[in-house]
């Protein structure tokens, strides 16, 4: 993954502060650490990884996450609103991930809520948000999201209900190129920011 290439896009605050790693258990779990500890001004920050060991998903489901062919994220932010503001969050992102992928490559995945999108009947891209308040202030906001892009093999616990855009369509995709169009694409909710 080109993190230079995510940095330098021209978005306004996601992507432009991003810890990048090879192999990690779970951006998720690792991003609550941070926001945990660190001082609350800090800026919005985005993990990255080639590889996840024990990702996540809702439920306590894990996620699968291919070495060097997805995309395995998580943004911490910091939202001024009131937590009722972000009642459809997840739903939202779902929908600008969609609008994203519509509009890069003409392809229609479909919002299995309330945090799942599909490709042909299949899971391709799996959203978990987090929020932690103290009272009505908002303290923290976790946005994570694992999308298959160029996988094309999955465990046999996942082979019948996950696929990537190259497993559908048989083409390799640029992963910076999507991540950077799905940032833009947030960026335009701006409660979050």
């Amino acid at each position: 993954m080109d993190i230079e290439k995510i940095k330098k896009a021209n978005t306004k605050i996601i992507g432009k502060k991003i810890e990048y790693f090879k192999e990690i258990e779970s951006t998720h779990i690792l991003a609550r650490e941070i926001a945990k500890s660190e001082d609350k001004e800090n800026k919005t920050k985005m993990l990255i990884t080639e590889k996840q060991t024990g990702g996540i998903g809702t439920k306590g489901k894990s996620w699968y996450t291919g070495e060097g062919k997805n995309i395995a994220t998580t943004i911490i932010l910091y939202p001024k609103c009131k937590i009722e503001k972000l009642k459809k969050l997840t739903i939202e992102i779902a929908e600008k991930i969609k609008t994203a992928i519509y509009e890069l490559y003409g392809y229609k995945l479909e919002i299995k809520k309330p945090n799942d999108l599909m490709f042909n009947g299949k899971k391709i891209c799996g959203i978990l948000t987090e929020i932690h308040t103290q009272g009505d202030k908002i303290e923290y906001l976790l946005i994570s999201f694992g999308f298959n892009v160029n996988e094309e093999n999955f465990n046999e616990e996942t082979s019948n209900v996950a696929t990537s855009l190259k497993k559908e369509t048989g083409k390799e995709y640029v992963r910076e190129e999507i991540l950077i169009k799905i940032i833009e694409k947030l960026e335009e909710i701006e409660e979050i920011l």
